[in-house]
Parts: structure tokens; C-alpha cells; sequence
């Protein structure tokens, strides 16, 4: 055997282990290093991302959780078109998407019925809306916030009256699964 692979362990360290033993049932090995291995964000980002149709919804839930998200709401906006939850499946994608990554946890995946619901449980959520008086590249607090990312329809008229704080992420248009990679990159590039 002899060869050499990375192990995360769980209390913050990547350990290179050199393998002894491989079969079906076991893997033995003996560490050799270990090195300090602290992925996680500092800020806790929560993606709150109204229902899209699935290939969108599963890239920004692969995408953002190899990002650093802390954890997902997904709703049912007055535009979403796709309908439906698929928790189990959404928090494989997570789990999946976290081992890609070398994270430490697993972002949690909440099914939601509304923008009303996902208000009641989130820290401080901020609405992401083209033509925001506010850019989200110039908000570094609170620390901790929840993004909430609309439909490829664009938010209703009633729920933007639902949502005081707000911000944009520039001039363009985005698709909603774009929007929600990059305002968490830039969430959390403002935060380090």
C-alpha cells in the first residue's frame, strides 16, 4: 500500500494518513501530518432562495455550500414556478457538495411555505433587488444576515413591501441562481 491521502477530522485538522490496509469492509491507516484546516466562514450566510426549477435550485445549493453558506431556506414566492420540496434529496446535494469542499458541516435545508415564513425565521434578512439604493459589496454588518434571492420572475410588489432592508448586486440582471453565488461570495468577502 503506501499511499497517501487527506483526512478531515471533525475537531479541525487535515490529517494525511498513509494507508496500510484497503478492502471492502476496512481502511487502515497511520497518520503521518496533520495541519490546522478551519474552512468555515466566520459570518453565518443563510441562502433564502425562492422554489426554482430544479437544475437551478441544485446548482446554487452545490455552488453556494462549496462557497461557505451556512444554511438554506427554500420558499414558495407569488412568482415561483417550480412547486414542490425535496428535502432528502436537497441535503444530499449539501452533503455532497460540503465533503467537494473540505467542510466541516453540513448546511442545513428548510422547506418553507413563504417570504412571510422565512421573515419569521431568519437574522436579519436582506432583500436582493436590482436597483437597490444600496450595493451588498458595501454592507459589511451585521456579520450574520440571510439573503433572500427571488424568483426568475423577480419579487412581487408585495413582498418587496415585506422587506426593509435592501440591496443590489449592480446594474445587470441576473438569474437567480447567479445572484445567489455571487451576492454569498460577496456577503462574505465584505465579512472577512
Amino acid at each position: 500500500m503506501g499511499e497517501e491521502i487527506e483526512v478531515i477530522d471533525p475537531a479541525g485538522f487535515m490529517l494525511t494518513v498513509r494507508l496500510d490496509a484497503v478492502s471492502p469492509d476496512r481502511v487502515e491507516g497511520a497518520v503521518v501530518s496533520e495541519r490546522p484546516h478551519k474552512p468555515e466562514p466566520v459570518a453565518r450566510i443563510t441562502i433564502a432562495i425562492a422554489n426554482l426549477p430544479a437544475p437551478a435550485l441544485e446548482l446554487v445549493l452545490t455552488r453556494c455550500t462549496e462557497a461557505g453558506a451556512f444554511a438554506f431556506h427554500v420558499f414558495q414566492a407569488d412568482r415561483s414556478i417550480a412547486r414542490g420540496a425535496k428535502r432528502e434529496r436537497w441535503q444530499t446535494i449539501c452533503r455532497e457538495a460540503s465533503m467537494l469542499a473540505g467542510r466541516l458541516r453540513v448546511p442545513d435545508v428548510d422547506s418553507i411555505a413563504s417570504l412571510e415564513a422565512v421573515l419569521e425565521v431568519s437574522e436579519n434578512p436582506v432583500m436582493l433587488v436590482r436597483g437597490a439604493p444600496h450595493q451588498l459589496a458595501g454592507m459589511a454588518e451585521p456579520r450574520d444576515l440571510t439573503l433572500l434571492i427571488g424568483p426568475e420572475g423577480g419579487w412581487s410588489d408585495r413582498e418587496i413591501k415585506l422587506v426593509t432592508a435592501r440591496a443590489g448586486l449592480g446594474p445587470r440582471n441576473l438569474r437567480a441562481d447567479t445572484a445567489a453565488l455571487a451576492a454569498l461570495s460577496i456577503a462574505l468577502a465584505a465579512r472577512e
